[in-house]
């Protein structure tokens, strides 16, 4: 019988782990990997784990090393978007060969390698998503497609025909004009928010709505804006109302709610039409 084990080293380009933290136990039994979290995920620099050079090394550790088939990014946080450019310059043809799961600014560096010709980029749980109620399924789920592109693992839609995308909404709006932006002409955007009030989702979906490229999409779906803080005075429109009127101001069709979101739930979704391929031996 093949040995279908693989081995996820986690990647940590923004705030920093604690000890303690849960990333350490991503491991979930049943699955069939072996993960590496670098000592460098525990560091501190100010806000980061560890300054923009010793983020960066770390990333290309992992990402250039040829005995790894996968990037997983240990958990989100403010950081990536000042070791992209580093990082994508200092990519070898080894790490075009790995699967590089993550989500929140995490989008950062998706964005960064979609836009650079990667094929097995997904926005999906993070390894610190096992401190969560239910992050042991969350985990799971991640390492079932990076292992195995189990179809159950993705967000329902995904898989039909239809190239996708997803992004927290804050981080692809703050990409937008970037070298960083990726071509998403034809591909189903899907966008959710965490701890934004609802002037800001508003503010942000203009932002996305308005960009010329970002109108080529096929269309928009909303995942869940979770913890939304306080509007004073009410906002008068819901998330999903803000983002039914800002698609139809733009031309971008509306295709609905997706299951994706700053939570346990988080499903997979793959960038481009790579949800349904199988991994490379």
């Amino acid at each position: 019988m093949q040995d279908r084990r693989r081995r996820a080293g986690f990647a940590h380009v923004c705030g920093g782990c604690r000890e303690g933290t849960g990333t350490g136990r991503a491991s979930v039994p049943g699955q069939n990997t072996r993960n590496r979290l670098p000592p460098q995920c525990f560091a501190s620099h100010g806000h980061f784990a560890g300054d923009d050079d010793t983020r960066a090394r770390a990333f290309l550790d992992v990402a250039n090393d040829e005995s790894f088939d996968a990037v997983w990014f240990a958990r989100g946080g403010y950081g990536s978007c000042r070791v992209a450019e580093a990082i994508m310059g200092a990519l070898t043809e080894s790490s075009r060969r790995k699967a590089y799961v993550g989500y929140s600014d995490a989008g950062v560096l998706l964005a960064a390698l979609y836009r650079g010709g990667f094929e097995a980029v997904a926005h999906g749980p993070v390894a610190q998503d096992v401190l969560r109620d239910g992050g042991d399924a969350a985990v799971a789920r991640a390492l079932d497609w990076i292992v195995d592109r189990a179809p159950e693992a993705l967000e329902p839609t995904v898989g039909h025909g239809r190239k996708t995308a997803a992004f927290n909404m804050t981080v692809l709006s703050q990409l937008l004009g970037t070298p960083l932006q990726p071509d998403l002409a034809g591909h189903v955007l899907m966008l959710e928010e965490v701890e934004e009030a609802m002037y800001r989702i508003d503010r942000s979906l203009f932002h996305i709505t308005s960009n010329a490229a970002i109108r080529r999409v096929s269309g928009l779906m909303l995942g869940r804006c979770s913890a939304i803080t306080p509007n004073d005075p009410e906002f008068g429109m819901n998330e999903e109302e803000i983002a039914r009127y800002w698609c139809q101001r733009s031309g971008i069709p509306w295709l609905g709610r997706a299951d994706i979101g700053h939570d346990a739930n988080n499903k997979i979704v793959p960038f481009g039409s790579f949800g349904m391929t199988e991994p490379r031996e």
